[in-house]
């Protein structure tokens, strides 16, 4: 895809009113909103196809069942295709598809903001948190979801 596909794309009629209901750039922000499968479509995209356990290593932190679940999940939305080769043992590797491979310039995008604006998020996080506990009589801190710091 070039700019001008890209440019085409952007101004394109998303099929509703802009971020309705009905709009079809709602399902972009569904297909990522799970927090591995951006991941995993930019260490593709990286990295080029991968077997499962390559992939396990490449992201650290990511179950294997939370890794298959992404794959599946990301096949089911043709962002990845699962290619089974036939061998002894048999031996699979995940590869991006077209789509998928669209995705990576909006990845890298959201990268760059959360490398600019990820502390300022962080913060007002801990300042809503704050004030949440103290008129809830809480300790400092208490408001605060597990893992977000």
């Amino acid at each position: 895809m070039d700019a001008a596909d890209l440019e085409a794309d952007l101004e394109a009629d998303l099929g509703g009113d802009v971020f309705a209901a009905d709009c079809r750039a709602r399902v972009a922000f569904e297909v990522l909103a799970n927090r591995w499968d951006s991941v995993v479509v930019y260490i593709l995209g990286e990295g080029g196809p991968m077997r499962p356990r390559a992939l396990l290593d490449r992201i650290g932190g990511i179950s294997p069942k939370v890794l298959n679940d992404a794959l599946r999940r990301l096949e089911s939305n043709g962002l990845v295709e699962r290619r089974a080769f036939a061998e002894a043992p048999p031996r699979v590797d995940y590869a991006l598809t077209g789509a998928g491979t669209a995705l990576l310039d909006p990845i890298r995008a959201m990268g760059a903001w959360s490398a600019r604006y990820a502390d300022d998020v962080l913060a007002a996080q801990d300042r809503f948190a704050t004030r949440r506990a103290a008129a809830a009589g809480a300790p400092p801190g208490a408001g605060r979801s597990p893992g977000s710091g």
